[in-house]
């Protein structure tokens, strides 16, 4: 069974930083790509991040750009998030994703026309940045 549980999270100052965790099991990250979501009250499910195992390609959505950093090992099978300078409107509830994926697979071309097959939803980490 794929499961996937993300740890992370927390409170902290703007301008802070934050690292996400993502552990898979039941699957290895060979062919999958693994995709960061947040969820802020009131607003839809937004796409953060995705890497993909067919090339390391990664994607970042525009309001994340140069602050957020996804990485994977594959040895421990994790995904990780890191966060830096982080924003108010970085609040939400973070979850990671998973989509199997028949390589090649590049997230920053591939990621927008797939982010709504992204399934096996982690239960969710809190991050609430103060101002």
């Amino acid at each position: 069974e794929v499961q996937l549980v993300e740890s992370g999270g927390g409170l902290v100052q703007a301008g802070g930083s934050l690292r996400l965790s993502c552990a898979a099991s039941g699957f290895t990250f060979d062919d999958y790509a693994i995709g960061w979501f947040r969820q802020a009250p009131g607003k839809e499910r937004e796409g953060v991040s995705c890497i993909s195992s067919s090339d390391g390609s990664t994607y970042y959505a525009d309001s994340v750009k140069g602050r957020f950093t996804i990485s994977s090992d594959n040895a421990k099978n994790t995904v990780y998030l890191q966060m830096n300078s982080l924003k108010p409107e970085d609040t939400a509830v973070y979850y990671c994703a998973a989509l199997r994926i028949t390589p090649p697979y590049f997230c920053y071309s591939d990621y927008a026309a797939s982010a709504a097959d992204f399934g096996s939803w982690g239960q969710g980490t809190q991050v609430t940045v103060s101002s």
